[in-house]
């Protein structure tokens, strides 16, 4: 249900372009791994994938969970709450290995957060949690890094100027481009699979953003 209002909204806001790398698949049981910018980025990231014929099971703060109708799409959908800083932490990456087993698709962010900076400029990807590699590792599912720009034109700053965004997007038509990566096996400790899942996300937010890699 995300996926599919996403992907018919997004479109009014700004051109949705999606690029591939070669050999870059969304099999069945594999983990997409996505850069966070701002608010907006997750339905550009769901349209896109909607566009690609996934329809992901997505691990997201659990404070959503609390929004009128948004909460009750998420549960009905499947999606995962992350609690972050309790003791249920690491229930989300059980779910998460649950529905890899069970052939799903999961987005994870593996920043876990977005960049505290205000103006609307691209930025690489942040530091990312341990969570991404290590449930990478623990599964022995593929990673897919994908890479996202242009939403930081639809909302960044503070709450007013977030909604002057999205009011003025459909005029001002910002170019939203996702870039899917090859996907990659992580092994190793958590600490080398998550440098070796940044990096490969980085890449991917260079392609999508412009920057020569």
């Amino acid at each position: 249900m995300l996926g599919r209002t996403a992907a018919l909204l997004v479109p009014a806001f700004g051109p949705l372009r999606i690029t591939t790398d070669p050999g870059a698949v969304l099999a069945p049981g594999s983990i997409v791994a996505a850069n966070h910018t701002a608010l907006s980025d997750p339905a550009v990231v769901l349209a896109a994938l909607h566009r690609l014929g996934a329809r992901p099971v997505v691990l997201a703060t659990a404070g959503l969970w609390r929004v009128p109708v948004l909460g009750r799409l998420l549960r009905r959908d499947g999606h995962i709450p992350v609690h972050r800083g309790t003791a249920r932490a690491s229930e989300a990456l059980d779910r998460a290995a649950e529905a890899l087993a069970a052939g799903r698709v999961v987005l994870i962010y593996g920043e876990g957060g977005l960049p505290r900076r205000r103006d609307s400029a691209e930025q690489p990807p942040g530091p990312f949690r341990s969570g991404l590699g290590r449930l990478a590792v623990a599964t022995g599912a593929p990673v897919v890094p994908l890479g996202q720009a242009g939403a930081r034109r639809l909302t960044s700053g503070g709450p007013l100027k977030q909604l002057a965004g999205l009011a003025t997007a459909p005029a001002r038509r910002p170019a939203l481009h996702v870039h899917l990566g090859t996907p990659l096996r992580l092994t190793g400790g958590a600490a080398d699979a998550t440098a070796t899942a940044h990096a490969a996300v980085t890449a991917a937010w260079a392609r999508a953003a412009g920057h020569p890699g």
